[in-house]
């Protein structure tokens, strides 16, 4: 009876958060005891060999364990056959964004000419399935597409709704599956520079130029409110499941974290440039780029980054002096360690998050040319998406002429084995 007693007193005393840490702590000690993975895991290797299957289980435990250990993917990722890169031609003007859809079928993109490429390129045969023309300023209401630069766009989670936000301030909502437009949110006083759907959700946040972050119901059709804080034009933003976000603040210097119940921010220092590019790892990590050429990788416990690759991509020759090349996207297979990152080098690179997220590896160069716009990883793991234009998407500072304006689907040839490793700073 006594030791039932002071049981229920130790139980009583364990946060939610440390019973969770204690157990996945448990797990990791009964794997390094087996010295293999878990019966589960052989039986869901044998009959999927594909990338995607390892990461879903992945997730899988990590949503068990609360986030509190997250089993890394190793991925020993090999270059890819230049032949096997396939080049989807159709914008006129250099490619600005572009999303995935959620069962990596389909490819939304936009650019600088207006047009929204949006009801899909399909993956599989390259095929362009719709095309939604654009018009002039202020005639948005009649023609179904912007009429302006395209600078961002997300996609829900379950694939219903598909965001654009473009240089006229507008945020346009469309029904990913029909190619109609739904909505027009207005509300941002300047550029639309970043959007993001909360994961498992309708609620979209934006970020903009005018450096406040909004939060909108798209289910509803409504505004929700505003966030303030950057001092400057705000880049990039990206979300997961929690209900909060993170962004990049240009020329301000900071990247921040948004929490949205809390109304309140937590402020990241770490790059000497305008930081132009910023995305999640996990719910945990996230990583960063800036037009002083540093990457930085961060823990959302730590203000400052827990690893930081300067001059990314190499020196360019700019007028007679030597200037990092400018990392202009950056993308993260989620809760993975591996990171993609693009400039207008002539390669998009990919590293490796080495020894617990503090250390960047680099692994492995792939030849493009052209301004890098925009970078994402397939839900599987098994393509990279490149969005390639001859300018910047922020500016035209420099025009590559050689460079097609096109968006490259890189097939990844990987091998993958499994490792579980707690996270550090997670709780």
């Amino acid at each position: 009876g006594r030791r039932r007693r002071e049981a229920a007193e130790e139980e009583v005393e364990e946060t939610p958060q440390e019973k969770k840490l204690r157990l996945a702590k448990q797990y990791l000690e009964e794997l390094r005891q087996l010295g293999d993975t878990p019966r589960p895991f052989s039986l869901l290797l044998a009959p999927w060999r594909r990338q995607g299957a390892v990461l879903e289980y992945s997730r899988a435990w990590g949503r068990v364990l609360g986030c509190s250990a997250h089993i890394l993917l190793l991925l020993q990722v090999q270059p890819p056959d230049p032949a096997r890169i396939h080049v989807l031609r159709g914008h006129q003007l250099p490619v600005t964004c572009l999303v995935i859809s959620p069962d990596d079928r389909f490819i939304f993109s936009a650019s600088k000419d207006g047009s929204l490429i949006k009801c899909k390129w399909e993956v599989d045969s390259g095929k362009r399935l719709c095309v939604v023309p654009g018009g002039k300023k202020g005639t948005e209401e009649r023609h179904m597409g912007h009429a302006s630069h395209v600078l961002c766009m997300a996609i829900s989670s379950d694939g219903k709704y598909l965001a654009t936000g473009d240089r006229n301030k507008l945020i346009m909502i469309w029904d990913a599956a029909t190619c109609k437009r739904l909505h027009i949110f207005t509300g941002h006083r300047d550029a639309v520079s970043g959007l993001s759907f909360r994961k498992g959700t309708h609620q979209l946040y934006s970020a903009s130029h005018d450096r406040c972050v909004k939060v909108w119901d798209v289910a509803e059709n409504a505004y929700v409110e505003t966030l303030f804080g950057h001092q400057d034009v705000i880049t990039g933003l990206d979300s997961l499941s929690r209900e909060c976000c993170v962004t990049a603040g240009g020329r301000d210097g900071t990247v921040r974290l948004w929490k949205i119940p809390e109304e309140s921010q937590l402020v990241f220092c770490g790059h000497q440039g305008s930081i132009d590019c910023i995305q999640l790892i996990n719910e945990e990590h996230m990583v960063s780029g800036a037009d002083d050429g540093s990457l930085a990788l961060w823990g959302l416990t730590k203000k400052k980054p827990l690893a930081l690759a300067r001059q990314a991509h190499g020196e360019q020759d700019a007028q007679g002096l030597q200037q990092p090349y400018w990392i202009s996207a950056v993308a993260a297979l989620r809760n993975s360690d591996l990171l993609a990152t693009g400039s207008h080098s002539g390669s998009v690179k990919l590293w490796k998050c080495g020894e617990g997220f503090r250390k960047l590896e680099h692994l492995l160069d792939i030849p493009l040319v052209g301004f890098v716009n925009s970078l994402k990883f397939s839900a599987a793991g098994d393509f990279l998406v490149a969005g390639i234009g001859q300018e910047h998407r922020l500016g035209r500072w420099w025009r590559i002429k050689e460079a097609k304006n096109s968006i490259c689907i890189i097939p990844l040839k990987q091998k993958t084995t499994a490792s579980s490793s707690e996270s550090p700073g997670s709780s």
